[in-house]
């Protein structure tokens, strides 16, 4: 098994240039190997989530598939996580590395860390409170192998359980998904998804700068160079509800994520025609609304609803959700239960 500490990691991981990331890379895959294996790069950001991170690390060693790189990228959390994985069987992957960042830079940071240093043809993601079915990279490697060349991200249905309630998502859209994204249309998280490494070459690294919504704008420009494929099993599995999960952080997503999504995306989506313009800043401030729910802030919730329905009136999501709004938590509480119990409230179509 190889194994590296984290210190000198870290340091080699900050001083690759992008030609000997490649190059390092290409070394590996032409390396000789069981062709039937391809390797899999398995990259885990983690910080403060010790008393989660070892069932998320056990998932990926239960994993039925064989060839798997696991990178483990330590984002300054306080206790160095490699402590607190004695008890964890890392001798049956093909290789584990501990990267650790002297202080918290955030997790794309963390995630493109993993990534510069991987080697495998194709890297999954795994945040450090999510966990995998066992089965979950056969299945997408698989998937990838019976698709065609142009088949760059291969995505996962998902169970997320929170103190609200349990949603089981289970993806359908497949091909050229970039409209779909610019409309609105959930594709899962980093813990879903895997990605061929040369379309990450020509997509480029998720982007430093937000604090949310940091796997939508990666799916994003993804989509612009390859086509998603679904894996419809439930095979992923989210914790939601965490204090500290970058989901509930309202004002991050007020102040900094949705104008700079704005600023990076909207000539996209306007070139995607007037509908599909306002349709993705409905979907962006409907987003932006429920993070206020979630953080008590009813009065900004109330706002960006319904800026989302003067952005766009016929676009139904946000119909039920403005409707609860009106008064503040008295009146979104109750329908946000009823909702959660019954389903979607649905209104007939204009």
């Amino acid at each position: 098994m190889f194994y590296r500490n984290t210190h000198p990691v870290r340091n080699v991981l900050l001083k690759y240039h992008e030609g000997e990331r490649l190059q390092k890379r290409m070394d590996a895959q032409n390396a000789p190997t069981d062709e039937s294996q391809p390797c899999v790069s398995v990259v885990i950001p983690t910080y403060k989530r010790n008393e989660y991170l070892p069932e998320a690390v056990e998932s990926v060693v239960e994993q039925t598939y064989d060839n798997i790189e696991l990178f483990i990228v330590d984002d300054g959390s306080p206790e160095p996580v490699a402590e607190t994985l004695t008890d964890v069987d890392l001798d049956r992957l093909s290789s584990v590395t501990f990267v650790r960042h002297n202080e918290n830079r955030g997790a794309n940071v963390a995630r493109n860390n993993g990534i510069r240093a991987a080697t495998g043809k194709y890297i999954a993601f795994l945040d450090d409170d999510d966990r995998w079915h066992e089965t979950k990279i056969s299945r997408q490697v698989e998937a990838f192998e019976e698709a065609g060349p142009e088949v760059g991200v291969v995505y996962t249905g998902r169970r997320a359980d929170s103190p609200g309630g349990t949603t089981v998502s289970k993806p359908t859209a497949e091909g050229d998904v970039l409209e779909e994204l610019l409309r609105g249309t959930n594709f899962g998280q980093f813990s879903s998804v895997m990605v061929k490494s040369d379309v990450i070459d020509d997509a480029g690294l998720p982007d430093e700068r937000f604090p949310a919504w940091q796997d939508r704008e990666w799916f994003l420009r993804l989509a612009q160079h390859c086509h998603f494929k679904p894996v419809r099993e439930t095979l992923t599995f989210r914790r939601g509800g965490l204090p500290g999960s970058i989901t509930s952080n309202f004002e991050a997503k007020r102040d900094v994520a949705y104008p700079l999504f704005v600023e990076k995306h909207y000539s996209l989506a306007r070139e995607h025609g007037l509908y599909t313009a306002r349709t993705f800043l409905a979907s962006r401030r409907r987003n932006l609304a429920r993070s206020a729910v979630r953080a008590g802030q009813y009065r900004d919730a109330r706002k960006y609803f319904l800026w989302a329905f003067l952005a766009n009136p016929l676009y139904r999501p946000v119909h039920a959700h403005l409707i609860a709004s009106l008064g503040g938590k008295w009146t979104y509480k109750p329908l946000a239960f009823l909702r959660r119990k019954f389903g979607p409230i649905r209104f007939p179509s204009v």
